[in-house]
């Protein structure tokens, strides 16, 4: 654990200011769920992630996304790459997301580009990618968005076909029914 130098008082009804130089750096906004834990004399807060909780059937989920579509499949929180199965799953594995991914999921949009049809790859960790095609599908429960199911290709002349949009979304659906 990582000593801040920062000090806070609880207020009257047990309330504690997290200060915006740490929300900031941990991606926490207003809304946020936050899971507490204690041990002994320490509390501990960790951003809460539905999808988390079912981390093993996300796994199976990619291996089979991956296996059924031939891309790189990924299933992500709304934070981080939380699940990879595919080539290139290595440099995706429990990174956080771009910014640009980040507000996609947020805005609960699908994307899909080709870059030989002049799309505009998002990069998916911000890092090192060179993607020619990619589908982005959120995954939505409840009306809340958990996270997305990522397609991504690095083969030269990639096209995300209409089987594949339709495969994460399927995908995004299935997991989405295990929080209902």
């Amino acid at each position: 654990m990582k000593a801040t130098g920062i000090v806070r008082r609880i207020d009257e009804l047990g309330r504690v200011v997290i200060p915006k130089e740490i929300r900031r750096t941990l991606r926490i906004r207003e809304g946020d769920p936050l899971e507490l834990f204690t041990d002994r004399d320490e509390l501990m807060l960790k951003k809460y992630s539905p999808i988390a909780s079912v981390e093993r059937f996300a796994e199976g989920t990619a291996k089979s996304l991956n296996e059924q579509s031939g891309h790189l499949a990924a299933i992500c929180d709304t934070d981080a790459v939380l699940s990879a199965c595919g080539q290139g799953k290595k440099a995706l594995m429990d990174k956080p997301l771009s910014e640009g991914v980040s507000e996609l999921i947020a805005s609960r949009r699908s994307y899909l580009a080709n870059k030989t049809d002049g799309g505009d790859i998002l990069p998916v960790i911000g890092e090192g990618e060179d993607y020619t095609a990619q589908v982005i599908v959120p995954i939505i429960a409840g009306g809340d968005c958990l996270g997305a199911v990522v397609l991504l290709s690095s083969e030269e002349g990639a096209v995300m076909e209409a089987s594949a949009v339709k495969l994460a979304r399927l995908t995004a659906e299935i997991i989405a029914n295990q929080f209902e």
